[in-house]
């Protein structure tokens, strides 16, 4: 096996803004740094900045579309995020203190009918990951692109809000590694289980707009899955072509 890293990304407000790293320094236990910092609760919700919270109580990108068009960079010393959105103009806040300009900034492309985005949280020394462990995703480029030849259509993978993204892999091998230790640079994970795919998915990370079969397409191979959660055991440093290896 030849795998390299091809791709980092964070996301630092849950489900939506990415922002493209050329390494990155990981710490056991923790997610990856600036990864869903913060998070948007809707007006139903009751999370608050306690403890995680499970995404059904955000605005997130399989509910609302537009919001998978929003790109972000995360100034960590300023504590500052600029937005920048195909509809919107450019943003620049600190969330922890600013909170209602963003949410006053994502409500043109709210859609009518579902519980308004109310109120920006962030839980100390905790990424508001899917899961509710600390966890960095981690994808296959050669499932990525089975779920293009399969659909006869071209797709970003910023679809699939991945972290670590490894290419010089077989389709679908990563679902092999459930339980298994691996090391990518000098950073070891354990890795935990597959990520479950949403409506989030369906939607162009360009426009906004929902144009692609993606779920029922994964449907197709016999599940709705691509990547895999790993949770981060030993500390160290990941950067562009870093190779992998698997216990």
């Amino acid at each position: 096996m030849m795998a390299k890293v091809s791709g980092l990304w964070r996301h630092p407000i849950k489900s939506h803004g990415r922002e493209a790293l050329n390494s990155v320094s990981l710490e056991a236990g923790k997610t990856m740094p600036g990864d869903r910092v913060w998070a948007v609760a809707h007006e139903a919700s009751k999370a608050d900045a306690s403890a995680w919270s499970p995404c059904a109580n955000f605005s997130i990108g399989a509910k609302a579309p537009g919001l998978m068009a929003i790109n972000a960079v995360y100034d960590e010393a300023a504590g500052r995020v600029t937005l920048t959105h195909p509809e919107l103009a450019e943003l620049t806040l600190d969330p922890d203190t600013e909170g209602d300009r963003l949410v006053a900034w994502t409500r043109p492309i709210m859609p009518e009918g579902r519980a308004a985005s109310a109120r920006v949280i962030r839980v100390p020394g905790r990424g508001m990951t899917d899961t509710d462990y600390p966890s960095v995703s981690i994808g296959n480029l050669a499932s990525h692109r089975a779920v293009e030849e399969s659909m006869g259509q071209s797709l970003s993978e910023k679809r699939w809000r991945i972290n670590v993204w490894l290419d010089g892999l077989e389709p679908w091998e990563e679902f092999g590694w459930a339980g298994r230790e691996i090391q990518i640079g000098s950073v070891r994970f354990l890795v935990r289980e597959r990520v479950r795919r949403c409506m989030a998915t369906t939607a162009n990370p360009e426009t906004g707009l929902r144009d692609a079969e993606t779920l029922k397409t994964l449907n197709g191979f016999g599940h709705q899955d691509l990547g895999m959660y790993a949770e981060v055991i030993g500390t160290g440093e990941i950067a562009l072509g870093d190779s992998v290896v698997i216990s």
